[in-house]
């Protein structure tokens, strides 16, 4: 018997757990994973605030795709088109020439982008927070600031340059906003020409409430945590302008700030517009509840999807409810998608993927916290806690697991690091000054 070809598109939360899970339920013999992604790593993105504030390696927050999915094969690479019809995918690898795979099965698990908005001086001021690079560069972009406003003596460069705003209150967007602030002001402690009321944090969010994926008491209690802290907090305001650095909201404020966050949601990658998979009025492709594609409730014969790119029904909710694009519905919708796939090659039935949300947690800093875990909600040191505990049980790979207590367990005895390296985003510039041009 011929292995069958399973073509796995993206490695993120779904595409690295269902080839994981597929690579152990299937043998050499039974099936050949493939799996394409243009990066060489998988970003737990849970851990992305905790990275940029410095609490955890940036490292020990990416999984790498060849050393966990040894018996897989790795394309490094971007899809650039699926022709289901003909069971073939266009791949263009990161070098050489374009190539084409065949396969039986696909899984396309691309995931998402920020769900942007024309907005003016957007693209050209904006920093997103979807993958480590970002996080990184918002760390070192911040630390950077803190020097700019301790050596300048313009009291409007000092304004803005620690002028920091971000657009979106879910839970990129707070936790975000939350780390970064504890950093910069833990940060504050060297530099004795600035005080914490010098800095100005703000909060930009189109509805009249954050985190809407827990009650909205929580969502409260959150806004009075930041309020706390001195933070802006703009609720039903929306973001009308950043043009040369200066932010207009819908409020009718406008004030200069040298870095404009953008966390306002997400929307499927682009790679499904060159796909000929049926897609729902949100872009995703449409999934019955065995995570199988469907066309008006026809099956696509070896095709499946999961995760945000993913129309897939909730079992557990209303008539017409669909998972939320969240890890927890990702890990989740990877293990019953490969068991799926690992049936219908075994010629068994496939099983709907049935999972009640268990609840959401999230960090606001160092020791603070906000939890609602089945029903049970919690604040403060436990929430931090348990939004610790979770996501450390979450992320793949018990090297990363192992390195990630250790970077925690280190900052209850050592002192943060609040070092800019700026020059990582651009390390050849002192070089190119020091060598002279050959004429």
């Amino acid at each position: 018997m011929n292995p069958k070809r399973i073509l796995v598109v993206g490695a993120g939360h779904v595409g690295l757990y269902a080839a994981l899970r597929l690579s152990k339920k299937l043998s050499p013999r039974e099936a050949e994973v493939i799996v394409v992604d243009p990066q060489p790593h998988m970003t737990y993105q849970p851990f992305l605030p905790e990275a940029a504030a410095g609490n955890i390696s940036p490292r020990h927050s990416v999984v790498p795709l060849r050393r966990e999915l040894r018996r897989c094969k790795v394309v490094a690479g971007a899809v650039t088109r699926v022709d289901h019809a003909n069971r073939t995918a266009t791949v263009q690898p990161i070098t050489g020439p374009v190539r084409e795979i065949r396969y039986d099965h696909i899984v396309m698990a691309p995931g998402s982008v920020s769900r942007t908005l024309p907005i003016p001086g957007l693209h050209e001021h904006g920093i997103g927070f979807k993958t480590i690079g970002e996080a990184i560069y918002l760390r070192n972009h911040v630390l950077d600031r803190l020097d700019v406003g301790a050596v300048t003596t313009d009291p409007e460069v000092r304004r803005s340059a620690l002028t920091f705003v971000f657009v979106g209150g879910g839970y990129a967007g707070i936790e975000a906003l939350a780390e970064m602030e504890d950093m910069a002001r833990d940060a504050l402690k060297y530099y004795p020409e600035l005080k914490p009321e010098d800095m100005r944090w703000v909060l930009v969010e189109a509805t009249q409430r954050v985190l809407p994926e827990v009650d909205r008491d929580m969502g409260a209690y959150t806004v009075q945590q930041l309020l706390k802290r001195k933070m802006d907090i703009r609720l039903d305001t929306r973001l009308e302008s950043c043009v040369d650095g200066v932010v207009k909201l819908s409020d009718g404020d406008s004030f200069r700030a040298d870095t404009i966050v953008w966390t306002a949601g997400v929307k499927p990658s682009p790679v499904l517009d060159a796909t000929d998979f049926p897609r729902d009025e949100r872009r995703r492709v449409t999934c019955n509840p065995k995570l199988q594609v469907v066309d008006s409730d026809r099956v696509v014969e070896g095709a499946w999807s999961a995760g945000d790119c993913a129309a897939v029904p909730d079992l557990t909710g209303p008539p017409g409810a669909y998972c939320s694009p969240s890890a927890q519905h990702a890990v989740r919708q990877a293990a019953r998608m490969a068991d799926n796939i690992a049936a219908v090659i075994h010629g068994r039935e496939p099983v709907n993927y049935r999972h009640k949300h268990a609840g959401s947690v999230a960090s606001l800093g160092l020791h603070k916290g906000v939890a609602q875990v089945y029903g049970i909600k919690m604040t403060g040191w436990p929430a931090w806690f348990m939004h610790r505990t979770y996501h450390m049980s979450r992320i793949p790979s018990f090297n990363r697991k192992v390195r990630v207590v250790v970077d925690w367990t280190l900052a209850f005895f050592l002192k943060r690091e609040v070092v800019a390296l700026a020059q990582l985003h651009d390390p050849r510039e002192e070089f190119v000054e020091a060598t002279p041009p050959v004429r």
